[in-house]
């Protein structure tokens, strides 16, 4: 039992052995009981334990307690020592428990896959984090006004004692859950976004660095499952950085992977992680037994949790997604509760698992990059973080589907929604604040008659450099507009910047009517001099700011209306 727990034990106050070094200015864990204490010369015995008569006992360091407001010594053959312990005034505890809040609450983006990853800033651990340097991979840092994105991979290698059963026997791993932690640029919230192991994309050509140096080109493959671009063919986590960039569109600025070991060692040092199911589970493939209700759960029993399937929804991998977002958020609500904060024994284990259980890219691989990157999410609130899964849908390409595409669609939305930096818990407000911006810019330009949607005619080019744009954007069209009298009319002679609608002054109903369906600017519009032949198209070229089909060219007034499950929130497995 630590100090907190026994209220204070020892009249040792828990917020006293977080000490503040004055030669580095950073605040570290002191476990040893003297951190309430004065140093003693090096010579003076200390009790613990036997000691023979004579003997002298050093204490662990003549080094001066880092950070804690240092009583003086006194002076050999004079000076009087302070008391052993004393209670710190009101004020001067108040700073110490601010120095807990902030590290603890910002210690941990724990994320789970075959495994789960955490951070905990102590200088002593930083040789435990094991670094892979990702070839063309550049660390800008962390810029204020600037968003970013972490990709956490949970593999299922059996590295570890007691995983032989769990995973590919023999298997260098697989992505086999992979969240991207998109954190906003005023750093008040952020997305996490699940992608499904059996998702069907692109995995693009990648570069390895060998263990002598050299460097490996690993081919691309076309419509392949994410999960091989991880550990297959020499595939390291640069690949799935490169194939979430390819499908998303977003920049991946940095990796954190973790294995099954994590989610065994981080719940056992944080004490347990609080989960819900509505009914008993009693699951032969994962061995998980729980009650119906709530209980807390570490390490095997942790691991099964996350892991198991057959016992929740439709037994899928997008139910064992759910699963898993749920376990996370409650063991981010843990790790910021004042029972993990204050207790120094829970803090020091963690940092322990946590720094042995990650492997990430060179640009946070120290503890004080960590510690950077800690800072960055020390304002974001439990109730602003989401959890969300890429919306798909199955493959059209099986006849049994056992894979997934993403949602044509909503997934698109998705994306936009993330690069525009639209947070999932605040979309109302954004929404609502860019609707007026477009409204002001386009009353003037965009006033008049619409034409029906049967009546539009329009070719689409694509000058945006997305592989199937044009197509998409058709699909969308005629599937979902009733836009049946548009034609996919390939790649533009060049790549545009921005979107285009080329129309005649007689179009202009028709280019109205596409313009509100695609969310175009009044800056897109791009009226002829002439009147157009009967039957004559508009041109719409797709340019380097298309998001996606059906996505406002302009920005999302909304993101999308997806299943999502937010951090403050304790829910019930079913």
């Amino acid at each position: 039992m630590d100090a907190h727990s026994r209220g204070r034990a020892d009249d040792i106050d828990p917020a006293d052995q977080w000490v503040l070094d004055p030669r580095t200015g950073n605040y570290e864990l002191r476990l040893d009981h003297s951190a309430g204490q004065s140093q003693a010369p090096a010579t003076t015995h200390r009790s613990t334990g036997p000691v023979p008569p004579g003997a002298p006992v050093e204490t662990p360091a003549a080094a001066p307690v880092p950070g804690q407001r240092r009583r003086r010594v006194g002076e050999q053959g004079g000076g009087q020592q302070p008391p052993a312990s004393r209670r710190r005034p009101k004020g001067g505890g108040s700073r110490k428990k601010k120095v807990l809040l902030w590290t603890g609450g910002t210690m941990a983006l724990v994320l789970v896959g075959g495994g789960t990853g955490a951070y905990l800033i102590y200088q002593k651990l930083d040789g435990n984090i094991s670094v892979i340097d990702p070839v063309g991979a550049e660390s800008k840092g962390f810029r204020k006004g600037e968003a970013f994105n972490v990709l956490v991979i949970g593999t299922d290698k059996r590295t570890g004692e007691g995983n032989g059963g769990y995973g590919d026997k023999d298997s260098p791993g697989h992505a086999d859950t992979t969240i991207l932690f998109h954190v906003s640029k005023d750093r008040t919230n952020a997305t996490a976004l699940s992608i499904p192991r059996d998702l069907m994309t692109t995995i693009p050509e990648c570069e390895t660095r060998q263990p002598d140096g050299k460097i490996l080109t690993i081919p691309g493959q076309e419509q392949a499952r994410f999960n091989v671009s991880l550990g297959q063919d020499g595939r390291d986590p640069g690949c799935t950085m490169r194939t979430v960039k390819e499908l998303t569109g977003l920049t991946v600025d940095h990796f954190m992977m973790v294995d099954f070991n994590a989610v065994k060692e981080l719940t056992t040092a944080v004490g347990g992680v609080k989960v819900c199911v509505e009914k008993p589970v009693d699951d032969r493939k994962s061995h998980l037994k729980l009650p119906a209700g709530e209980s807390v759960v570490q390490g095997e029993q942790a691991l099964a949790f996350v892991r198991t399937r057959s016992s929740f929804g439709n037994k899928s991998d997008l139910d064992r997604i759910k699963i898993q977002q749920q376990f996370l958020s409650s063991m981010i609500r843990q790790l910021k509760s004042s029972e993990t904060l204050t207790s120094p024994t829970k803090l020091y284990g963690l940092a322990q698992a946590a720094t042995n259980a990650l492997t990430v890219d060179k640009g946070i691989g120290s503890l004080s990059k960590l510690q950077d990157m800690a800072g960055e999410l020390s304002g974001i609130d439990t109730k602003n973080i989401s959890f969300a899964t890429l919306p798909v849908i199955d493959n059209p390409d099986e006849p049994e589907p056992i894979t997934v595409v993403p949602h044509p669609t909503q997934a698109p939305e998705l994306f936009a929604a993330l690069q525009n930096d639209v947070s999932l818990t605040e979309v109302k407000k954004k929404a609502q604040d860019t609707k007026n911006a477009q409204a002001q810019t386009q009353a003037k330009l965009l006033q008049g008659t619409r034409a029906e949607a049967v009546d539009v005619r329009v070719d689409v080019y694509n000058g945006s450099g997305v592989r199937g744009a044009a197509q998409s954007t058709i699909n969308w069209l005629q599937n979902e507009q009733g836009v049946s009298r548009s034609t996919n009319r390939s790649n533009a002679p060049e790549k545009a910047a921005r979107t285009t609608l080329a129309y005649a002054p007689n179009q202009a109903d028709q280019a109205r009517k596409l313009a509100d369906m695609m969310g175009l600017p009044a800056t897109a519009l791009k009226p002829g001099t002439q009147d157009a032949a009967a039957r004559e198209p508009m041109t719409l070229v797709l340019g380097a700011d298309f998001k996606g089909a059906g996505v406002p060219v302009s920005g999302p007034v909304k993101a999308p209306d997806v299943v999502k499950v937010e951090a403050d929130k304790q829910v019930c497995a079913k």
